[in-house]
């Protein structure tokens, strides 16, 4: 069935039920408010510190804004962008468009005038809606891209070039739309990370959407008492099918705004939630400010906190022994997809195999995975080739990029571009990306494997090894490092712990500096390469 119909069910059944709740701590640490000030506060002058709605709020203004879109001619296959924060209004526009047979195109909040105004184009989208902290990109583009499309805010202070969402909304009927919608239909188009340049436009549908439902259930054990914790951007797969997890279940999530190891832990004790994503560099802020008595882990009610899983990346094995000193009674799981799979799922770690940590696990509830050489043959347990997943999650192609599309789509299975191998339990480890292994001198260096080591120096707060150009070897290894606050750290002690490496894996440059991630993230690699590689070649010319 379309997923719209999970939110049409918990309309019914679970009305007022609270669905999402959104968490805004930057307002209060501005006001220099604490939790129990605010708790005693009559009447709460902090008015959007802290909204929430019921399913059947929820299911209401996503009818009355499908009812808008109807209205000003929007139909099926037609194209809605969102370029919002998250807040509480993201998830009943997505829902909205949803109603309509039209697809929903998430925007990246990163993204500037010029990149907004190519994915509206490369996607045909005839709306855009937009929230505040967008209305100067907007502006700059404002006259050209309003040529053939509309442009709707939702915020207050609407600006003279957008029309009001929420004026416009509340005349609207919060009766259900009669457009049916199929299985096989359209339903959203996402946008690729862009790391090699623009984005490529992700085309998936209502069946895709609906597997993502199940395979976070199937894996997690969502249920109706379950309170998740999303703090990713919505716009990203990623975020959206883990919150698919507390849809099918009818259970509630908080939206929080805001990434401070205590803002994290203080909505965790507080909205008691079970469940939280975290990403890389949230989970390793964490265990630094508890390691340094910033946070301390008593202060708080955890009890409740039964699954903490990550995704987007690889991920370390000592951050996640770490955290299982200080949460050694929490579920954990790591959870590996693309944006061309539906985001995660395709692979996962398993709540059950903590001794598998470093492993992105096996194949995740109806996916199939494989191995292969650069002739598609898969290659022997052990080897090192391309992960490739096939299943009802795979996208239906590049929109309007047949090309790129039979590169990465062949006989049904996705190929990732992630060099994987699969030991003798039947495990899956990422390598490394296809576009980052390094090939010195002829042999090829996978710098995950080189990161995970440097990771366990007690200075390190992150890294991303890279290779820069060379004329003897083509390539040399760099390690670009970020120390953690307070820490020191010498290129000659560096260079002293990388001796327990191979030879050939130590890297040959160091380099102190902080670590560029993207919203998701995901180290900015080729931002690195830009940056290193052209002193790297100015240090050549200069020899020469």
């Amino acid at each position: 069935m379309p997923i719209t119909e999970l939110l049409e069910r918990n309309a019914r059944e679970y009305a007022n039920d609270v669905a999402l709740v959104e968490i805004n701590p930057e307002i209060k640490e501005r006001r220099r408010v604490t939790w129990k000030e605010y708790e005693l506060m009559e009447p709460n002058p902090l008015e959007h510190y802290r909204r929430e709605i019921t399913w059947n709020v929820f299911d209401e203004k996503a009818n009355r804004f499908a009812n808008l879109l109807i209205s000003r001619g929007i139909k099926k296959e037609d194209k809605v962008g969102i370029l919002l924060m998250n807040c509480l209004e993201w998830l009943p526009i997505y829902f909205g468009i949803l109603k309509t047979g039209a697809l929903a195109v998430p925007l990246n909040f990163r993204y500037a005038s010029d990149e907004i105004q190519y994915c509206l184009d490369l996607a045909d989208v005839d709306i855009l809606v937009f929230g505040p902290e967008f209305i100067g990109r907007v502006e700059e583009i404002a006259e050209e891209i309003s040529r053939n499309r509309l442009l709707f805010y939702v915020g207050e202070n609407c600006p003279s070039f957008a029309e009001d969402y929420t004026a416009m909304v509340a005349n609207c009927s919060s009766r259900k739309p009669e457009i049916v919608v199929k299985d096989e239909d359209n339903a959203a188009i996402y946008f690729s990370s862009g790391t090699t340049g623009f984005p490529k436009a992700i085309l998936h549908n209502h069946i895709s959407l609906m597997h993502s439902c199940k395979v976070e259930q199937n894996h997690h054990g969502q249920t109706r008492e379950d309170v998740f914790l999303c703090i990713p951007p919505l716009y990203h797969t990623g975020a959206k099918m883990h919150w698919f997890g507390s849809l099918i279940s009818g259970g509630k999530a908080v939206l929080l705004k805001g990434t401070k190891p205590e803002f994290i832990m203080d909505t965790i004790s507080k909205e008691h939630c079970t469940i939280v994503w975290l990403l890389v560099p949230w989970a390793q802020d964490i265990l630094d400010a508890l390691d340094s008595g910033a946070i301390k882990k008593d202060d708080y009610e955890l009890d409740q906190l039964r699954l903490m899983h990550i995704g987007a990346q690889p991920v370390p094995p000592s951050l996640i022994k770490r955290w299982m000193e200080y949460f050694p009674h929490h579920q954990y799981d790591t959870n590996y997809g693309l944006s061309e799979s539906i985001g995660p799922g395709c692979v996962h770690l398993g709540v059950d195999n903590i001794h598998k940590v470093g492993a992105i696990g096996v194949p995740g509830y109806g996916w199939e995975v494989k191995i292969v050489d650069e002739n598609g043959t898969p290659v022997a347990q052990g080897d090192v080739g391309e992960l490739c997943v096939k299943g009802p999650g795979v996208m239906t192609c590049y929109y309007k990029n047949p090309e790129a599309t039979n590169e990465i789509l062949k006989d049904g299975w996705l190929y990732t571009g992630d060099m994987a191998m699969q030991d003798e339990d039947g495990f899956i480890f990422l390598v490394d990306r296809k576009k980052d292994v390094i090939i010195s001198g002829g042999e090829n260096i996978y710098p995950v494997q080189i990161e995970d080591f440097i990771r366990c120096h007690s200075a390190v707060k992150d890294v991303a090894v890279i290779g820069l150009p060379d004329k003897r070897l083509g390539e040399i290894t760099a390690a670009i490092i970020e120390v953690k606050d307070g820490y020191n750290c010498t290129e000659e002690e560096m260079n002293q712990f990388c001796l327990k490496l191979p030879r050939y894996k130590r890297p040959k440059k160091i380099i102190f500096a902080d670590i560029p991630r993207n919203p998701t993230g995901k180290i900015e690699k080729p931002k690195l390469r830009k940056i290193y590689g052209a002193e790297r070649l100015v240090e050549e010319q200069n020899k020469a």
